[in-house]
Protein backbone atom coordinates (compact mmCIF):
# COMPACT_ATOMS: atom_id res chain seq x y z
CA UNK A 1 0.00 0.00 0.00
CA UNK A 2 1.61 3.28 -0.88
CA UNK A 3 1.93 6.07 1.33
CA UNK A 4 -1.10 8.87 2.30
CA UNK A 5 1.57 11.74 0.76
CA UNK A 6 1.74 9.68 -2.46
CA UNK A 7 -2.25 8.66 -2.43
CA UNK A 8 -2.60 12.85 -1.99
CA UNK A 9 -0.51 13.90 -4.58
CA UNK A 10 -2.20 11.35 -6.95
CA UNK A 11 -5.62 12.52 -5.90
CA UNK A 12 -4.50 15.62 -6.29
CA UNK A 13 -3.45 15.33 -9.50
CA UNK A 14 -6.29 13.95 -10.97
CA UNK A 15 -8.20 16.74 -9.83
CA UNK A 16 -5.94 19.60 -11.12
CA UNK A 17 -5.58 17.85 -14.90
CA UNK A 18 -9.68 16.61 -15.09
CA UNK A 19 -8.11 12.90 -15.56
CA UNK A 20 -10.77 11.13 -17.40
CA UNK A 21 -8.64 7.85 -17.76
CA UNK A 22 -6.46 5.77 -15.77
CA UNK A 23 -4.02 3.96 -18.18
CA UNK A 24 -2.57 0.64 -16.47
CA UNK A 25 0.56 -0.58 -18.11
CA UNK A 26 2.33 -3.87 -18.60
CA UNK A 27 5.97 -4.84 -19.36
CA UNK A 28 6.04 -8.16 -21.45
CA UNK A 29 9.16 -10.63 -21.20
CA UNK A 30 10.62 -8.96 -24.45
CA UNK A 31 10.28 -5.48 -23.24
CA UNK A 32 7.04 -4.22 -24.95
CA UNK A 33 4.70 -1.87 -23.04
CA UNK A 34 1.12 -2.94 -23.29
CA UNK A 35 -2.01 -1.43 -21.49
CA UNK A 36 -5.45 -1.37 -20.81
CA UNK A 37 -7.77 1.65 -19.35
CA UNK A 38 -10.29 2.46 -17.02
CA UNK A 39 -12.54 5.66 -16.68
CA UNK A 40 -11.18 7.45 -13.58
CA UNK A 41 -14.74 7.32 -11.69
CA UNK A 42 -14.43 3.86 -11.77
CA UNK A 43 -11.63 4.04 -8.98
CA UNK A 44 -12.26 7.88 -8.19
CA UNK A 45 -15.28 9.21 -5.84
CA UNK A 46 -15.50 12.36 -3.70
CA UNK A 47 -11.84 12.56 -4.55
CA UNK A 48 -10.47 9.98 -3.13
CA UNK A 49 -8.98 6.92 -4.80
CA UNK A 50 -10.41 3.41 -3.85
CA UNK A 51 -7.92 1.41 -1.72
CA UNK A 52 -9.58 -1.93 -3.67
CA UNK A 53 -7.23 -0.35 -6.66
CA UNK A 54 -4.27 0.46 -4.82
CA UNK A 55 -4.44 -3.29 -3.09
CA UNK A 56 -5.72 -5.57 -5.43
CA UNK A 57 -5.18 -3.71 -8.75
CA UNK A 58 -7.02 -4.70 -12.21
CA UNK A 59 -7.35 -8.50 -13.41
CA UNK A 60 -5.87 -8.97 -16.98
CA UNK A 61 -5.45 -12.18 -19.13
CA UNK A 62 -1.87 -13.40 -18.70
CA UNK A 63 -1.79 -15.82 -21.36
CA UNK A 64 -2.21 -12.94 -23.78
CA UNK A 65 1.38 -11.47 -23.13
CA UNK A 66 4.89 -12.74 -24.90
CA UNK A 67 6.84 -15.30 -22.00
CA UNK A 68 4.09 -14.84 -19.70
CA UNK A 69 1.45 -17.50 -18.87
CA UNK A 70 -0.83 -20.46 -20.30
CA UNK A 71 -4.46 -20.12 -20.81
CA UNK A 72 -5.55 -22.55 -17.84
CA UNK A 73 -3.33 -20.29 -15.38
CA UNK A 74 -4.07 -16.83 -17.05
CA UNK A 75 -5.83 -15.22 -14.76
CA UNK A 76 -2.92 -11.99 -13.26
CA UNK A 77 -3.32 -9.03 -11.44
CA UNK A 78 -1.58 -5.64 -12.02
CA UNK A 79 -0.83 -2.81 -9.51
CA UNK A 80 -0.66 0.41 -10.03
CA UNK A 81 2.89 1.98 -8.69
CA UNK A 82 1.54 5.55 -7.71
CA UNK A 83 5.45 6.22 -7.66
CA UNK A 84 5.30 6.16 -11.56
CA UNK A 85 2.24 8.27 -12.00
CA UNK A 86 2.28 10.28 -15.45
CA UNK A 87 0.08 12.71 -17.29
CA UNK A 88 0.06 11.06 -21.30
CA UNK A 89 1.11 13.85 -23.20
CA UNK A 90 0.40 12.52 -25.96
CA UNK A 91 -3.13 10.74 -25.47
CA UNK A 92 -6.11 13.62 -27.05
CA UNK A 93 -7.92 12.74 -23.45
CA UNK A 94 -6.95 13.67 -20.66
CA UNK A 95 -5.50 10.35 -18.94
CA UNK A 96 -2.76 9.32 -15.93
CA UNK A 97 -0.70 6.11 -16.79
CA UNK A 98 0.97 3.85 -14.53
CA UNK A 99 3.65 1.53 -14.49
CA UNK A 100 2.42 -1.54 -12.89
CA UNK A 101 4.12 -4.76 -11.13
CA UNK A 102 1.89 -7.61 -11.46
CA UNK A 103 0.82 -10.34 -9.01
CA UNK A 104 -0.85 -13.96 -8.64
CA UNK A 105 -4.70 -13.47 -7.55
CA UNK A 106 -4.64 -16.46 -5.17
CA UNK A 107 -1.34 -15.38 -3.07
CA UNK A 108 -0.64 -12.10 -3.97
CA UNK A 109 2.64 -12.90 -4.49
CA UNK A 110 4.53 -10.79 -7.21
CA UNK A 111 4.92 -12.89 -10.45
CA UNK A 112 7.87 -14.81 -11.12
CA UNK A 113 7.92 -13.31 -14.57
CA UNK A 114 6.92 -9.90 -14.42
CA UNK A 115 10.25 -7.99 -15.27
CA UNK A 116 9.66 -5.42 -13.60
CA UNK A 117 9.71 -7.52 -10.31
CA UNK A 118 13.54 -8.20 -11.32
CA UNK A 119 14.75 -4.21 -11.26
CA UNK A 120 12.70 -3.63 -7.75
CA UNK A 121 14.11 -7.01 -6.51
CA UNK A 122 17.80 -5.75 -7.71
CA UNK A 123 17.14 -2.23 -6.11
CA UNK A 124 16.31 -4.14 -2.66
CA UNK A 125 19.51 -6.32 -2.99
CA UNK A 126 22.44 -3.47 -4.01
CA UNK A 127 20.76 -2.26 -0.64
CA UNK A 128 21.32 -5.14 1.17
CA UNK A 129 24.63 -5.30 0.10
CA UNK A 130 26.54 -2.06 1.76
CA UNK A 131 27.62 -1.14 -1.55
CA UNK A 132 25.74 2.16 -2.21
CA UNK A 133 22.11 3.11 -1.55
CA UNK A 134 21.12 3.90 -5.07
CA UNK A 135 22.45 2.80 -8.75
CA UNK A 136 22.10 5.54 -11.18
CA UNK A 137 21.68 4.84 -15.06
CA UNK A 138 22.37 7.39 -18.19
CA UNK A 139 20.84 5.70 -21.26
CA UNK A 140 21.85 7.54 -24.96
CA UNK A 141 18.95 6.52 -26.73
CA UNK A 142 19.47 5.83 -30.89
CA UNK A 143 17.21 5.51 -33.08
CA UNK A 144 15.81 5.84 -36.59
CA UNK A 145 13.23 7.79 -38.33
CA UNK A 146 11.64 6.73 -41.96
CA UNK A 147 9.29 7.93 -44.11
CA UNK A 148 7.38 4.30 -44.53
CA UNK A 149 8.90 0.33 -43.97
CA UNK A 150 7.00 -1.77 -45.71
CA UNK A 151 8.07 -5.62 -45.41
CA UNK A 152 6.20 -9.29 -46.29
CA UNK A 153 7.17 -12.44 -45.76
CA UNK A 154 5.67 -15.47 -47.71
CA UNK A 155 6.72 -19.20 -48.10
CA UNK A 156 7.98 -17.92 -51.89
CA UNK A 157 9.68 -14.28 -51.85
CA UNK A 158 10.35 -12.53 -48.52
CA UNK A 159 10.92 -8.58 -49.16
CA UNK A 160 11.51 -5.18 -47.56
CA UNK A 161 11.04 -1.26 -48.34
CA UNK A 162 12.72 1.22 -46.24
CA UNK A 163 12.16 4.98 -47.73
CA UNK A 164 13.84 7.88 -46.23
CA UNK A 165 14.31 11.35 -47.81
CA UNK A 166 16.61 12.49 -45.56
CA UNK A 167 19.11 9.74 -46.30
CA UNK A 168 18.13 8.83 -50.38
CA UNK A 169 16.76 5.36 -49.26
CA UNK A 170 13.75 3.68 -51.46
CA UNK A 171 11.72 5.45 -53.89
CA UNK A 172 14.44 8.24 -53.24
CA UNK A 173 17.59 6.37 -54.03
CA UNK A 174 17.76 7.92 -57.49
CA UNK A 175 16.34 11.08 -56.88
CA UNK A 176 18.90 14.25 -56.68
CA UNK A 177 18.49 16.22 -53.61
CA UNK A 178 20.62 18.88 -52.86
CA UNK A 179 19.94 18.14 -48.98
CA UNK A 180 20.51 14.64 -48.70
CA UNK A 181 22.93 13.45 -45.78
CA UNK A 182 26.15 11.77 -47.12
CA UNK A 183 26.57 8.07 -46.38
CA UNK A 184 28.06 7.87 -43.18
CA UNK A 185 28.24 11.58 -42.22
CA UNK A 186 25.20 12.17 -40.58
CA UNK A 187 26.71 12.90 -37.59
CA UNK A 188 25.80 16.67 -35.88
CA UNK A 189 24.19 17.50 -38.93
CA UNK A 190 22.27 21.46 -39.25
CA UNK A 191 18.98 21.75 -40.76
CA UNK A 192 18.20 21.37 -43.56
CA UNK A 193 20.11 18.70 -43.88
CA UNK A 194 18.79 17.10 -40.42
CA UNK A 195 15.77 17.08 -42.21
CA UNK A 196 13.97 15.61 -38.97
CA UNK A 197 15.13 18.01 -36.80
CA UNK A 198 11.67 20.32 -35.98
CA UNK A 199 10.49 16.18 -35.29
CA UNK A 200 12.71 15.62 -32.61
CA UNK A 201 12.40 18.90 -31.02
CA UNK A 202 8.65 18.21 -30.57
CA UNK A 203 9.74 14.66 -29.45
CA UNK A 204 12.05 16.87 -26.76
CA UNK A 205 9.66 18.61 -25.44
CA UNK A 206 6.83 15.73 -24.84
CA UNK A 207 9.14 13.82 -23.30
CA UNK A 208 10.26 16.94 -20.81
CA UNK A 209 6.74 17.51 -20.43
CA UNK A 210 6.54 13.89 -19.37
CA UNK A 211 9.15 14.45 -16.10
CA UNK A 212 11.52 12.90 -18.12
CA UNK A 213 14.79 15.50 -18.45
CA UNK A 214 16.66 15.18 -21.54
CA UNK A 215 20.47 16.12 -21.53
CA UNK A 216 20.86 16.05 -25.47
CA UNK A 217 19.27 15.21 -28.79
CA UNK A 218 20.82 15.14 -31.98
CA UNK A 219 21.33 13.12 -35.35
CA UNK A 220 23.74 10.67 -35.41
CA UNK A 221 26.22 9.41 -37.63
CA UNK A 222 24.41 6.78 -40.05
CA UNK A 223 22.39 8.72 -42.51
CA UNK A 224 18.93 8.25 -43.45
CA UNK A 225 16.56 9.44 -39.57
CA UNK A 226 19.29 8.45 -37.56
CA UNK A 227 18.91 10.01 -34.02
CA UNK A 228 20.03 9.95 -30.73
CA UNK A 229 17.87 11.65 -27.52
CA UNK A 230 20.07 11.43 -24.11
CA UNK A 231 17.95 10.87 -20.61
CA UNK A 232 19.31 12.21 -17.50
CA UNK A 233 20.49 9.22 -14.96
CA UNK A 234 17.78 8.18 -12.59
CA UNK A 235 17.81 5.40 -10.46
CA UNK A 236 17.10 1.88 -11.42
CA UNK A 237 13.64 1.49 -11.70
CA UNK A 238 12.83 4.94 -12.52
CA UNK A 239 15.50 4.66 -15.47
CA UNK A 240 13.33 1.56 -16.77
CA UNK A 241 9.82 2.89 -16.48
CA UNK A 242 10.61 6.31 -18.06
CA UNK A 243 12.82 4.31 -20.83
CA UNK A 244 9.28 2.79 -21.83
CA UNK A 245 7.32 6.11 -21.70
CA UNK A 246 10.78 7.76 -23.90
CA UNK A 247 10.01 5.17 -26.38
CA UNK A 248 6.14 5.14 -26.57
CA UNK A 249 6.20 8.94 -26.96
CA UNK A 250 8.78 9.30 -29.50
CA UNK A 251 6.99 6.73 -31.18
CA UNK A 252 3.80 8.79 -31.39
CA UNK A 253 5.30 11.58 -32.13
CA UNK A 254 6.38 10.51 -35.68
CA UNK A 255 3.21 9.20 -35.90
CA UNK A 256 1.87 12.71 -35.26
CA UNK A 257 3.81 13.73 -38.72
CA UNK A 258 3.08 10.60 -40.66
CA UNK A 259 6.70 8.74 -39.84
CA UNK A 260 8.14 5.85 -38.03
CA UNK A 261 10.82 5.58 -35.58
CA UNK A 262 12.37 1.83 -34.51
CA UNK A 263 14.65 1.12 -32.32
CA UNK A 264 15.62 -1.87 -34.26
CA UNK A 265 19.83 -2.20 -33.61
CA UNK A 266 20.33 -2.31 -37.29
CA UNK A 267 17.65 -1.66 -39.88
CA UNK A 268 20.15 -0.52 -42.73
CA UNK A 269 23.10 -2.13 -44.08
CA UNK A 270 25.92 -0.30 -44.46
CA UNK A 271 24.96 1.90 -41.79
CA UNK A 272 25.98 2.75 -38.38
CA UNK A 273 22.93 0.50 -35.93
CA UNK A 274 21.57 2.01 -32.60
CA UNK A 275 22.61 1.73 -29.73
CA UNK A 276 21.94 2.26 -26.06
CA UNK A 277 25.47 3.22 -24.16
CA UNK A 278 24.42 3.66 -20.61
CA UNK A 279 26.06 5.57 -17.72
CA UNK A 280 26.54 4.01 -14.48
CA UNK A 281 27.39 5.47 -11.11
CA UNK A 282 27.10 3.94 -7.83
CA UNK A 283 26.00 6.47 -4.60
CA UNK A 284 26.20 6.07 -0.87
CA UNK A 285 25.19 8.40 1.81
CA UNK A 286 24.52 11.18 -0.93
CA UNK A 287 28.36 10.64 -2.19
CA UNK A 288 29.81 9.02 -5.62
CA UNK A 289 31.21 5.75 -4.68
CA UNK A 290 33.48 5.64 -8.34
CA UNK A 291 35.44 8.36 -7.23
CA UNK A 292 38.40 8.27 -5.63
CA UNK A 293 41.08 12.09 -5.68
CA UNK A 294 44.35 9.27 -5.38
CA UNK A 295 42.69 6.49 -7.29
CA UNK A 296 45.25 5.50 -9.94
CA UNK A 297 43.64 5.33 -13.14
CA UNK A 298 41.38 8.81 -13.61
CA UNK A 299 40.49 8.93 -10.07
CA UNK A 300 38.37 5.85 -10.27
CA UNK A 301 38.00 4.36 -7.00
CA UNK A 302 38.91 0.35 -6.12
CA UNK A 303 35.42 -0.42 -6.35
CA UNK A 304 34.81 1.73 -9.41
CA UNK A 305 37.88 -0.75 -10.95
CA UNK A 306 36.30 -4.14 -9.49
CA UNK A 307 32.54 -2.89 -11.02
CA UNK A 308 34.35 -2.49 -14.45
CA UNK A 309 35.78 -5.75 -13.79
CA UNK A 310 32.55 -7.70 -13.28
CA UNK A 311 30.94 -6.09 -15.91
CA UNK A 312 33.80 -7.24 -18.53
CA UNK A 313 34.20 -10.66 -17.11
CA UNK A 314 30.40 -11.46 -17.37
CA UNK A 315 30.61 -9.67 -20.93
CA UNK A 316 29.55 -12.14 -23.21
CA UNK A 317 26.56 -13.16 -20.70
CA UNK A 318 24.98 -10.06 -20.43
CA UNK A 319 24.88 -10.05 -24.08
CA UNK A 320 22.22 -11.85 -23.83
CA UNK A 321 20.25 -9.58 -22.17
CA UNK A 322 21.52 -6.57 -23.22
CA UNK A 323 21.74 -7.18 -27.03
CA UNK A 324 18.66 -9.66 -26.93
CA UNK A 325 18.03 -9.69 -30.50
CA UNK A 326 19.05 -11.44 -33.75
CA UNK A 327 19.45 -8.09 -35.47
CA UNK A 328 21.95 -6.96 -32.32
CA UNK A 329 24.38 -8.60 -33.60
CA UNK A 330 24.37 -7.40 -36.64
CA UNK A 331 25.85 -3.66 -35.14
CA UNK A 332 28.07 -5.39 -32.94
CA UNK A 333 30.39 -5.75 -35.86
CA UNK A 334 33.83 -3.23 -36.27
CA UNK A 335 33.36 -0.37 -38.22
CA UNK A 336 30.94 0.99 -37.21
CA UNK A 337 31.82 2.49 -33.79
CA UNK A 338 30.48 -0.51 -32.26
CA UNK A 339 31.69 -1.70 -28.95
CA UNK A 340 33.52 -5.45 -30.22
CA UNK A 341 36.51 -5.46 -27.92
CA UNK A 342 35.78 -6.67 -24.23
CA UNK A 343 38.19 -3.97 -22.47
CA UNK A 344 38.22 -0.66 -21.14
CA UNK A 345 39.50 2.23 -21.90
CA UNK A 346 39.97 6.05 -21.13
CA UNK A 347 37.56 8.12 -24.01
CA UNK A 348 37.94 4.72 -26.09
CA UNK A 349 34.86 4.13 -27.62
CA UNK A 350 35.95 0.98 -29.54
CA UNK A 351 35.97 -0.79 -25.95
CA UNK A 352 33.07 -2.33 -24.02
CA UNK A 353 33.70 -0.09 -21.43
CA UNK A 354 34.47 3.74 -21.81
CA UNK A 355 35.71 6.41 -18.87
CA UNK A 356 33.87 9.47 -19.87
CA UNK A 357 37.03 12.43 -20.32
CA UNK A 358 34.13 14.91 -19.07
CA UNK A 359 33.51 16.16 -16.71
CA UNK A 360 36.15 16.00 -14.29
CA UNK A 361 33.64 16.82 -10.99
CA UNK A 362 34.00 14.51 -8.34
CA UNK A 363 30.02 13.77 -8.78
CA UNK A 364 30.48 13.31 -12.48
CA UNK A 365 32.90 10.57 -11.84
CA UNK A 366 31.17 7.33 -13.69
CA UNK A 367 31.69 4.94 -16.39
CA UNK A 368 29.97 3.82 -19.71
CA UNK A 369 29.23 0.29 -20.78
CA UNK A 370 28.53 0.44 -24.94
CA UNK A 371 27.00 -2.72 -25.31
CA UNK A 372 23.30 -2.73 -25.12
CA UNK A 373 21.25 -1.75 -27.60
CA UNK A 374 17.66 0.03 -26.97
CA UNK A 375 15.64 -3.70 -28.23
CA UNK A 376 16.10 -4.51 -24.75
CA UNK A 377 13.93 -4.96 -22.09
CA UNK A 378 15.11 -2.09 -20.00
CA UNK A 379 14.18 -3.40 -16.84
CA UNK A 380 16.20 -6.34 -17.01
CA UNK A 381 19.10 -5.00 -19.05
CA UNK A 382 19.65 -2.39 -16.12
CA UNK A 383 19.59 -5.35 -13.16
CA UNK A 384 21.80 -7.38 -15.53
CA UNK A 385 24.64 -4.62 -15.75
CA UNK A 386 24.18 -4.11 -12.09
CA UNK A 387 24.41 -7.25 -11.07
CA UNK A 388 27.76 -7.95 -13.04
CA UNK A 389 29.04 -4.88 -11.73
CA UNK A 390 28.10 -5.73 -7.80
CA UNK A 391 29.58 -9.14 -8.29
CA UNK A 392 32.85 -7.72 -9.60
CA UNK A 393 32.92 -5.58 -6.10
CA UNK A 394 31.91 -8.82 -4.39
CA UNK A 395 34.83 -11.01 -5.95
CA UNK A 396 37.51 -8.03 -6.27
CA UNK A 397 37.13 -8.49 -9.91
CA UNK A 398 40.66 -6.09 -11.10
CA UNK A 399 39.83 -5.51 -14.49
CA UNK A 400 43.84 -4.72 -15.09
CA UNK A 401 44.95 -8.49 -13.11
CA UNK A 402 42.18 -10.24 -15.60
CA UNK A 403 43.75 -8.19 -19.32
CA UNK A 404 40.79 -6.02 -19.82
CA UNK A 405 42.75 -3.10 -20.02
CA UNK A 406 43.33 -0.44 -19.93
CA UNK A 407 42.81 -0.63 -23.64
CA UNK A 408 44.10 2.62 -25.27
CA UNK A 409 44.30 2.22 -29.30
CA UNK A 410 41.57 1.41 -31.32
CA UNK A 411 40.24 -2.25 -30.12
CA UNK A 412 39.81 -2.26 -34.21
CA UNK A 413 43.30 -2.08 -34.66
CA UNK A 414 45.56 -5.66 -35.38
CA UNK A 415 47.42 -4.69 -32.06
CA UNK A 416 44.13 -3.73 -30.46
CA UNK A 417 42.55 -7.47 -31.47
CA UNK A 418 45.66 -9.10 -30.32
CA UNK A 419 45.05 -8.16 -27.05
CA UNK A 420 41.45 -8.45 -26.33
CA UNK A 421 38.74 -10.37 -26.76
CA UNK A 422 35.55 -10.02 -28.12
CA UNK A 423 31.41 -9.53 -27.36
CA UNK A 424 29.54 -12.63 -29.01
CA UNK A 425 29.21 -12.86 -32.92
CA UNK A 426 25.38 -13.94 -32.78
CA UNK A 427 22.27 -14.34 -30.14
CA UNK A 428 23.14 -17.95 -29.67
CA UNK A 429 26.71 -17.51 -28.58
CA UNK A 430 25.22 -14.69 -25.99
CA UNK A 431 22.52 -17.28 -25.11
CA UNK A 432 25.09 -20.43 -24.59
CA UNK A 433 27.70 -17.88 -22.89
CA UNK A 434 24.98 -17.08 -20.25
CA UNK A 435 23.96 -20.46 -19.91
CA UNK A 436 27.32 -21.20 -18.43
CA UNK A 437 27.95 -17.85 -16.34
CA UNK A 438 24.11 -16.61 -15.08
CA UNK A 439 25.56 -17.30 -10.77
CA UNK A 440 25.83 -13.29 -10.95
CA UNK A 441 22.27 -12.90 -11.76
CA UNK A 442 20.99 -15.50 -8.97
CA UNK A 443 22.50 -13.09 -6.29
CA UNK A 444 19.98 -12.35 -4.02
CA UNK A 445 17.75 -13.89 -6.09
CA UNK A 446 17.17 -11.06 -8.04
CA UNK A 447 17.04 -13.27 -10.93
CA UNK A 448 16.05 -16.65 -10.52
CA UNK A 449 17.19 -20.50 -12.57
CA UNK A 450 14.07 -20.60 -13.78
CA UNK A 451 13.81 -16.81 -14.70
CA UNK A 452 17.07 -17.41 -16.98
CA UNK A 453 15.62 -20.49 -18.29
CA UNK A 454 12.91 -19.23 -19.29
CA UNK A 455 14.51 -16.09 -20.86
CA UNK A 456 16.90 -18.93 -22.84
CA UNK A 457 14.62 -20.83 -23.93
CA UNK A 458 12.05 -17.73 -25.41
CA UNK A 459 14.96 -16.53 -27.18
CA UNK A 460 16.35 -19.70 -28.77
CA UNK A 461 12.44 -20.10 -29.83
CA UNK A 462 13.40 -16.64 -31.58
CA UNK A 463 16.42 -17.23 -33.42
CA UNK A 464 14.94 -20.76 -35.04
CA UNK A 465 11.84 -18.45 -36.23
CA UNK A 466 14.53 -15.82 -37.53
CA UNK A 467 16.48 -19.04 -39.56
CA UNK A 468 13.82 -20.83 -40.92
CA UNK A 469 13.71 -17.60 -44.12
CA UNK A 470 16.41 -17.61 -46.58
CA UNK A 471 17.33 -13.99 -47.04
CA UNK A 472 18.35 -11.75 -50.17
CA UNK A 473 21.78 -12.02 -48.97
CA UNK A 474 22.35 -15.82 -49.00
CA UNK A 475 20.36 -16.05 -52.63
CA UNK A 476 23.04 -13.50 -53.57
CA UNK A 477 26.02 -15.62 -52.12
CA UNK A 478 24.62 -19.42 -53.11
CA UNK A 479 22.26 -18.92 -56.07
CA UNK A 480 25.11 -19.89 -58.81
CA UNK A 481 26.47 -22.86 -56.28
Amino acid sequence: MPNNTLIRNTERLIQSKKIQYLSLRICDLPGRWLHFSVPTERFFTNGKLQKKLLTDGLAFDGSSFEGFKSIEQSDTLAIPDLASATVDPVSPVPTLSFACTLREPETMETYWRDPRAVAQRAEEHLKKTGIADAAYFGPEIEFFIFDSVAWKIREGYSLMNVVSREGGVGEYEDVGDTFKVRTQEGYFVMPPYDYYFTMREEMVRQLKSAGIEIERDTHERATAGSAEIDIRYETLLSIADKMLLFKYIVKNVAHKYGKLVTFMPKPLFGHNGSGMHTHHSLWKSNKPVFYDEKGKYHRLSKIAMYYIGGLLKHARALAAITTPTVNSYKRLVPGFEAPTTIAFGYRNRSTCVRIPAYPTTPASRRIEFRIPDPSANPYLCFSAMMMAGLDGVKNKIDPVKEGYGPLEISGYSAEGARRASFTPSSLEEALNALENDQAFLLEGNVFTKEFVRLWIDYKREEIAKVNKHPTAPELDQYFDC
